[in-house]
C-alpha cells in the first residue's frame, strides 16, 4: 500500500485518541503475475512484493533473459479504472534498459496481453527511481509491461497499480443463513448470477430480520454500494432491504449508520446507492420484519479512499 499525506485524528472520550493515515490500495500487490522469461532466480513476483530491490538486486526485482519483446504481466482478477502505475527501476547498472518500455493495461490476452492499449512509454528512470505514470482511469484487468524490440532485458523492481474499484470482492462475507448451497460469497465473485440463480447469487433462508455482511478488512470511505437483484420470480422480495456501513459488529453490524433503504430493484438490474463517503469496515444489508428472504446476486462497494488503523495513542490529562 503507498501512504498518502493526509491525516485524521479521532478522539474517543478523554483518554485515547485514534490517529489514521489514507492510504491507496495498491492492486498489483495482490495480483497475479507471469513474465516471458525468467533470469536465474528474478521471478514475476519480485516485482509486486513490496520490496523495491534497492540494496540487493536479486532479492527484490524481477528479469526476463535478454530476448525479443521481453514482457511481465500482472492479473488484477477484476477490471478496475487505474488511475496510474508506478515503476521502480534497477539501481545498479544498466537503468537505460527500461527505455522506451510500454505500459498496457486491457482486458484481453491476444498475444499475453501485449496488444492491450497504451497507458504510457517509459522514456527513462533514473537507476533506483520510482515514476508514476498516468492512465486517465484506463480499465482493464490486465496490466502489462513489455519492452519492443530484439535482444531486451525487462527489469522491474516494483510495479504498483493504483485507481479505482470495487473493494467488497476481495471482503470476507457471512449472512445470516444460507438456503441451499447460495453461499454468501456469491454476491461477490463478480458473476451477476442473471443466467442461472443458485450458482451466482448469495440467498438467507425465509425468517427474521435476514442480513448479510461484507468485512472490507479496513476502514474506507465509501462513495456508493451498487446492487443487483435476483432475474426470476420474487424480485420484491428486495424491496425495503436497508444498507448499513460502519465500524460496529453489534447486532452483527446491523445497527450501523443507514447508507440507502432499497425501495426496489427491477428484475436483474443492478441499482446504485450514494452514500458521501460515510466511514466503515462493514457493510451490511439487512431485510427488517418477518418471514423475509434476502437474496443478492452481486453487491459492489466503490470509494475514493481508505481511512487505516495506524496507531493509538494514550493521552495523560
Amino acid at each position: 500500500f503507498k501512504y498518502e499525506s493526509c491525516m485524521f485524528c479521532l478522539s474517543l472520550g478523554l483518554h485515547i485518541t485514534y490517529s489514521f493515515t489514507c492510504f491507496q490500495g495498491n492492486w498489483a500487490s495482490r495480483g497475479t503475475v507471469i513474465q516471458s522469461s525468467t533470469s536465474a532466480d528474478m521471478f514475476a513476483e519480485k516485482a509486486i512484493d513490496g520490496n523495491r530491490g534497492l540494496q540487493q538486486l536479486d532479492t527484490g526485482c524481477s528479469s526476463t533473459l535478454n530476448q525479443t519483446n521481453p514482457w511481465w504481466r500482472v492479473d488484477l482478477a477484476h477490471i478496475y479504472k487505474v488511475s496510474r502505475v508506478v515503476v521502480t527501476n534497477r539501481n545498479d547498472c544498466c537503468p537505460e534498459q527500461i527505455n522506451g518500455a510500454e505500459i498496457r493495461i486491457g482486458n484481453s490476452l491476444e498475444n499475453n496481453g501485449n496488444n492491450n492499449p497504451i497507458c504510457a512509454i517509459i522514456p527513462a528512470i533514473p537507476a533506483g527511481e520510482s515514476f508514476s505514470y498516468s492512465c486517465g482511469g484506463m480499465e482493464g484487468r490486465y496490466v502489462n509491461l513489455i519492452i519492443p524490440g530484439d535482444m531486451k532485458t525487462l527489469t522491474l523492481c516494483e510495479v504498483e497499480v493504483f485507481g479505482k474499484g470495487n473493494w467488497a470482492s476481495r471482503g470476507t462475507v457471512i449472512q445470516s443463513s444460507t438456503s441451499a448451497d447460495m453461499f454468501a460469497e456469491k454476491a461477490i465473485d463478480g458473476n451477476r448470477g442473471l443466467q442461472q440463480l443458485d450458482t451466482g447469487c448469495s440467498s438467507t433462508l425465509n425468517q427474521t430480520n435476514p442480513w448479510w455482511r461484507v468485512d472490507l478488512a479496513h476502514i474506507y470511505k465509501v462513495s456508493r454500494v451498487v446492487v443487483t437483484n435476483r432475474n426470476d420470480c420474487c424480485t420484491e422480495q428486495i424491496n425495503g432491504a436497508e444498507i448499513r456501513i460502519g465500524n460496529s459488529l453489534e447486532n452483527n453490524g446491523n445497527n450501523n449508520p443507514i447508507c440507502a433503504i432499497i425501495p426496489a430493484i427491477p428484475a436483474g438490474e443492478s441499482f446504485s446507492y450514494s452514500c458521501g463517503g460515510m466511514e466503515g469496515r462493514y457493510v451490511n444489508l439487512i431485510i427488517p420484519g418477518d418471514m423475509k428472504t434476502l437474496t443478492l446476486c452481486e453487491v459492489e462497494v466503490f470509494g475514493k479512499g481508505i481511512l487505516y488503523l495506524y496507531y493509538l495513542v494514550h493521552k495523560l490529562n
